[in-house]
C-alpha cells in the first residue's frame, strides 16, 4: 500500500471512486462532480479541498477527501473528512487505516485538534471500522444542511 497526497493525474481515479461511493451509498445518480470540477477544487491556486489516495499494486483503490474546519472551543483547526472510500476489491487490506493514518499525520502537521466525519446510520461495516481505529460516535449534535431551492431562496 502506498498512501500519498493526490495529484492532478489522480483526478480520473478520484472521480471513479466517488461514483463507486455513491453507488455504495445507494445514490448512484447523485454525483454531479466532473473531472474538471474536481481538478479545480483540489488543485487550483486557492484550493480549500484536499485528497489523499491509496494505491495497491499500482492502482488507486482508495480516497480520503477532506478540508479544514475550525473549533472555536479548542481555538484550533480540524480536519473534516468529507469522503473516505476504498474499492471493494481492496477492503480488508489496511487501505482505510492507512488513509486515516495519513490524515492523522496531516492533522499533526497543520496543528489540528481533531478529525470529524459523518457516517450513514445503516453503514455498520464503516462504523465497526471507525471504532476499530479509535473513532467514536458523537451524540447530541444533529447534522443539518441547506441546499438546492432553499439555498437559492436564502440568497435572494
Amino acid at each position: 500500500m502506498i498512501v500519498r497526497r493526490a495529484t492532478p493525474a489522480d483526478v480520473p481515479a478520484i472521480l471513479r471512486l466517488i461514483v463507486a461511493l455513491a453507488v455504495y451509498e445507494r445514490e448512484p445518480d447523485a454525483v454531479k462532480a466532473t473531472e474538471e470540477s474536481l481538478a479545480a477544487s483540489l488543485f487550483s491556486d486557492n484550493a480549500h479541498v484536499f485528497a489523499h489516495v491509496v494505491e495497491h499494486e499500482g492502482e488507486v483503490v482508495g480516497i480520503a477527501v477532506w478540508f479544514l474546519n475550525y473549533s472555536t472551543w479548542t481555538g484550533r483547526p480540524g480536519i473534516y473528512l468529507e469522503d473516505l472510500f476504498v474499492a471493494e476489491t481492496a477492503r480488508g487490506l489496511g487501505a482505510g487505516k492507512a488513509l486515516f493514518k495519513a490524515l492523522a499525520e496531516e492533522a499533526e502537521r497543520l496543528g489540528c485538534a481533531r478529525i470529524d466525519w459523518a457516517v450513514l446510520d445503516w453503514n455498520t461495516p464503516a462504523m465497526d471500522f471507525y471504532r476499530s481505529i479509535g473513532g467514536r460516535r458523537q451524540t447530541g449534535w444533529q447534522p443539518w444542511r441547506i441546499d438546492g431551492v432553499a439555498l437559492e431562496d436564502l440568497r435572494k
